[in-house]
């Protein structure tokens, strides 16, 4: 019986000399250099504000982001590092819509599981998409473009940045939404599908802004509608699918930084705020508006809750289109 009471008292203090020494190492939290996997190859917008945002959260962390650029399937094996990265808070990833929201539907088969192995620390930003015809096609907005399809059916076709991309997706969910029936051809990338638009190679084409904004200011593409849910920041005069035609039709692209499942909530929070401060910064904020993604945050549950809508959203979509990935 006094073994009993000796044995559990040992336990009782290991756990509890664990607990302490956990608290006390969270709160000293960091006091080594963080990695920063993207899931994006080095020169583009997610790139541009990984690097933007890491020297300015190092400067209030007081240890350096180092960026680990881990591109390829679609943002899955940058993630998958992350996922099995140890819960510490020293492994952070950089996550977009596709590989925690949308690849899990996709995909036939994950390296993780987008809620489960994923601990979200915040939003960073979201990306508008553009819808642009050639000016030759006659509808001056996006309600006399969907009424001349919908009088026309497969008359018109939508040229987007490839199968399973957010701006093919940005497609069908237009489709769905609105009952026309339109082609849909997948491009390899936005800026061929774009350039191709404007050449009148294709009528209509689901571009992201940085690649059309040109064509669009010159006139030699039109702007019918934004996909998000409020006027772009870039394209200011450019109604959004909602209030031009298609009433709650929201599609974004969106990067946010996650951490291995199991990291400690203090380091999660400590994060969250030293991203969220570094996104009120007004040059942050410019250099990130300069990509053609527009700064967004919001806190661990909020992105949580966000991913999870995100991946019931898009699931529903691809199942009725038919969208896969081998």
């Amino acid at each position: 019986m006094i073994l009993l009471r000796i044995v559990a008292g040992f336990i009782a203090w290991t756990i509890l000399g664990h607990a302490v020494a956990q608290q006390a190492q969270d709160a000293t939290y960091p006091v080594n250099p963080i990695r920063l996997v993207v899931t994006f190859p080095p020169g583009g917008s997610a790139d541009i504000t990984a690097r933007t945002l890491g020297a300015k959260m190092s400067e209030r962390l007081g240890q350096p982001i180092i960026i680990d650029n881990r591109p390829g399937a679609g943002g899955n094996i940058g993630l998958d590092i992350v996922a099995k990265a140890s819960p510490d808070g020293y492994t952070i990833g950089l996550g977009a819509a596709g590989a925690l929201a949308v690849n899990v539907s996709l995909y036939p088969k994950m390296p993780f599981d987008p809620v489960k192995d994923f601990a979200p620390v915040g939003m960073v930003a979201i990306i508008p998409f553009v819808f642009v015809a050639n000016p030759s096609i006659p509808a001056a907005n996006l309600r006399d473009l969907l009424a001349l399809a919908k009088a026309k059916p497969r008359s018109l076709a939508i040229g987007h940045g490839g199968n399973g991309t957010a701006m093919h997706l940005s497609a069908e969910l237009l489709k769905q939404m609105s009952g026309i029936d339109v082609d849909l051809v997948p491009y390899k990338g936005s800026g061929p599908a774009t350039t191709d638009a404007m050449s009148n190679q294709i009528p209509l084409a689901i571009s992201d802004i940085p690649a059309s904004i040109a064509f669009i200011t010159s006139g030699k593409l039109k702007a019918l509608g934004v996909t998000s849910t409020k006027r772009s920041v870039t394209l200011p005069d450019v109604p959004s699918f909602a209030e031009a035609g298609v009433p709650g039709y929201e599609s974004i692209g969106w990067f946010g930084m996650v951490a291995p499942a199991g990291t400690p909530i203090p380091v999660l929070n400590r994060l969250n705020a030293e991203l969220q401060s570094a996104l009120n910064d007004p040059e942050t904020n410019r250099r990130i508006l300069a990509t053609g993604a527009e700064p967004m945050s919001n806190s661990p549950s909020e992105f949580r809750k966000m991913i999870e809508s995100e991946i019931q959203k898009w699931a529903k979509v691809i199942k009725v289109s038919g969208a896969r990935i081998e």
